[in-house]
């Protein structure tokens, strides 16, 4: 038993009384020198909800306490209440009412405790005795002055319900209506926050400081600093024979890359041939990032903290500066590179039979793009043949196996959504000029296949090698969420085939099937993604559960160690284990380093598809500002007690409120999810096809408004030229200068 545990371990004794530090120094016998390692001992401790500190200095355990938890508060959109959602994943989600929160705000890890009584829904009821990490380093809001005395700035985030009260002293040169990033310096138990400005990103309603304003609200760091830079800058770009000893050479074999047009950075290459047998000889070359991202260095303790690359609509956020992630890193055309070669044995049915992973050199032959390939394979593009005839056998092969992979993996029940995805194109100043379909070709699909085979051998194989490892997990989804999704596909008169319940749990081929009913129609997309919304979120985790959705015993991330940190981590481990270094100590340090790495990387990524939401969010309303007054065919997406959700084809989506449908008195049916008019008994439910008017756009709330055509006159659209009132302060706010109406903006687009 280390000293950590021994600590806790007597912390959570019966004999043991809540102790300040000094009395614990003195208790335990810890000399003078040791004093710093017991500070960080307790903190790890508390950091680890293990144990926390009361206001009065003394230090407890939480343990053996039953009606005590930890976990993360979560709250609604106006912060009148929240969960707080437990670490310990076995545990229900515990209510939190507005006035049990203390001085706990959305994002704060905390320790609650369970009151005995549930609330009127059958959730379990608790309070907040204790704050144990806060949530947001940063807070970004708009700044207003009260009076002459002070500012104060509120939050973009609708679930910190308090704003932010900033001395004049401390406000920079903010002034009223400005985007600022806030430091927060002090939590009162009276709910109000005090924090001082760090940055000025801008007016409110400028797109650069709403995109800032997401960035930095979301713990995204985008500058690297200057040891870091100074490490990278100092790694050659150019692999010597030096670096080749261990490994083995592969820059006669036919590799390539295969990319998207505008992608800089290639992390991956393939190659394929036929063995004696017949089966398929499988090869996926992976960047070895680890042989230049070292532990212990700038570079890898920066590379853990960012966790992952941020992919916004407007730039890229590295997860490793350009240096490595465009150059020696980058698996460039003609150029050695240093590898990872997974070599998978498949045999005409799809099954892997045998593999074998090695440290490489490789050499790849060329760099071609998604788009090319596809003119290859679909259109047989004679130009395209003939340039890269070198290796369009090797094409074709890869096409047939991966159509025989494909086929293996929908055997087996993988869940499949092919819908197309939406990409926002911007212009030199980082304005949205159009949303396109992002078309998924026969090669797209292909490295996806070879890709997720590379990952499940390489998960098996350190499943089986009982090694410590990162694997990524898909835990099935929950009865209650099956259920409710059950539900929701009724309105489409779908439901699943035979029985579900606790005992008979979900399979993911029942959730394909429903997906396979519904391609090709106006539906597919809903359909598809309130599907996405019911399954569980994958994790990274120390621990092999398997993933539902793609039905699969074993997989980890291994393909992408450029944009993410579990791939680094993964490449580090296996090098070792090549080496025959898992050993004793090593096997201990790398248990709880794969831990911590594993969690860690869920909240990068979680903080890293937030952004990336809200920035398209974003993207999309500045958009359709240029499209107010035009008509349009969407799908009701969602209905509501206060109006309908109606997704484009585009993927836009707005909103029609209820007091904006005009032709009756439309009520809610929460039983069908339909609004229905009173007199005429017109009904909307999810899946209705309608035809709407833009009418307004907010980029501050990242909101768009919709009329039904029907209801478009004159008077109604009249409502929606008035200015938008930003906010107000209590007693001496400004309305913004956001005048432009419905008729002007009419006048100037003739």
């Amino acid at each position: 038993m280390d000293r950590k545990e021994k600590i806790l371990s007597y912390m959570c004794s019966k004999e043991y009384i809540p102790l300040k530090f000094a009395e614990l120094m003195t208790v335990l016998d810890v000399p003078a020198e040791d004093e710093e390692e017991l500070r960080d001992i307790l903190t790890e401790l508390c950091i680890e909800g293990k144990i926390y500190m009361t206001k009065k200095g003394r230090y407890m355990s939480v343990e053996g306490e039953s009606s005590t938890v930890v976990g993360k508060l979560v709250c609604n959109a106006k912060g009148f209440f929240g969960f707080v959602i437990c670490d310990d994943e076995n545990e229900s989600d515990i209510f939190i009412s507005g006035d049990d929160m203390g001085d706990a705000i959305n994002g704060d890890r905390v320790i609650v405790h369970i009151d005995d009584n549930d609330n009127a829904k059958g959730h379990r009821q608790g309070h907040i005795t204790k704050v144990l990490e806060r949530g947001n380093k940063v807070i970004v809001g708009v700044i207003y002055k009260e009076k002459e005395r002070y500012f104060y700035v509120r939050p973009d985030n609708r679930k910190i319900y308090s704003k932010i009260i900033i001395a004049q002293s401390d406000a920079m040169t903010a002034q009223m209506g400005d985007r600022v990033a806030v430091q927060v310096t002090r939590y009162s138990d009276k709910k109000k926050i005090f924090g001082e400005v760090i940055s000025v990103l801008g007016q409110q309603d400028s797109l650069k400081s709403c995109i800032e304003g997401i960035i930095l609200g979301n713990d995204i760091k985008q500058e690297f600093d200057k040891e870091t830079l100074n490490e990278a800058d100092k790694i050659p770009q150019t692999v010597t024979e030096s670096q080749f000893a261990g490994r083995e050479d592969l820059r006669d074999m036919i590799i390539f890359t295969i990319d998207g047009d505008d992608a800089r950075d290639f992390d991956d290459a393939v190659s394929l041939t036929l063995k004696d047998n017949g089966n398929y000889y499988l090869g996926v070359h992976i960047a070895d990032v680890s042989e230049y991202v070292k532990e212990g260095t700038a570079l890898e303790n920066e590379a853990y903290k960012r966790g992952t690359s941020v992919y916004l609509a407007d730039r890229v956020i590295p997860m490793l500066p350009t240096s490595l992630s465009n150059g020696i890193c980058s698996l460039n055309p003609q150029v050695d590179r240093l590898t990872l070669s997974v070599f998978m044995e498949i045999t005409g049915d799809g099954n892997v039979v045998s593999h074998k992973l090695c440290k490489s050199v490789i050499c790849s032959k060329e760099r071609m793009t998604y788009n090319n390939v596809n003119k290859m394979l679909e259109d047989s593009d004679e130009e395209l043949c003939e340039r890269y005839k070198h290796i369009l056998p090797t094409l074709k092969l890869m096409e047939d196996l991966a159509q025989i992979l494909k086929n293996k993996r929908t055997l087996r029940g993988a869940i499949q959504f092919d819908f197309p995805e939406s990409h926002i194109v911007v212009n030199e100043n980082g304005e949205p000029i159009e949303i396109e379909k992002e078309v998924r070709g026969t090669s797209n699909k292909m490295i996806e296949e070879f890709m997720l085979s590379a990952n499940e051998t390489i998960a098996e194989y350190a499943f089986w090698s009982e090694i410590p490892f990162v694997y990524r997990n898909h835990e099935a989804p929950t009865l209650e969420k099956i259920m409710t999704f059950n539900e929701f596909i009724l309105h489409f008169g779908l439901s699943f085939k035979g029985k579900i319940d606790r005992d008979t749990p979900i399979h993911p081929k029942a959730l394909q099937q429903i997906l396979d009913t519904v391609k090709d129609t106006p539906q597919e997309r809903i359909v598809a993604s309130t599907m996405l919304h019911s399954l569980m979120k994958a994790k990274y985790s120390e621990e092999n559960l398997g993933h539902f959705g793609l039905a699969a015993k074993y997989y980890c991330h291994f393909t992408s160690p450029i944009r993410r940190y579990p791939d680094l981590a993964i490449h580090r481990i296996l090098k070792d284990f090549l080496d025959g270094k898992v050993t004793g100590n090593r096997i201990s340090y790398l248990a709880g380093y794969v831990s911590a790495a594993s969690k860690h990387s869920s909240d990068c990524e979680v903080n890293a598809e937030t952004a990336e939401r809200d920035v398209d969010d974003l993207m999309k309303t500045a958009y359709m500002s240029s499209f107010i007054g035009q008509t349009f065919e969407g799908v009701v997406a969602n209905v509501t007690n206060f109006g309908m959700f109606v997704e484009l084809e585009n993927s836009v989506e707005g909103l029609i409120r209820v007091e904006n449908m005009t032709d009756d008195y439309y009520e809610y049916d929460e039983k069908v999810n339909t609004l229905t008019g009173r007199r005429k008994q017109k009904s909307y439910t999810t899946g209705d096809v309608v035809n709407i008017v833009v009418a307004r756009t907010d980029i501050l709330s990242r909101q768009i408004d919709f009329v039904l055509a029907k209801d478009a006159d004159r008077k109604l659209l009249k409502k929606f030229a008035k200015p938008i009132e930003i906010h107000k302060s209590e007693k001496h706010g400004k309305k913004s200068k956001r005048k432009k109406s419905f008729k002007k903006y009419n006048k100037k687009k003739k």
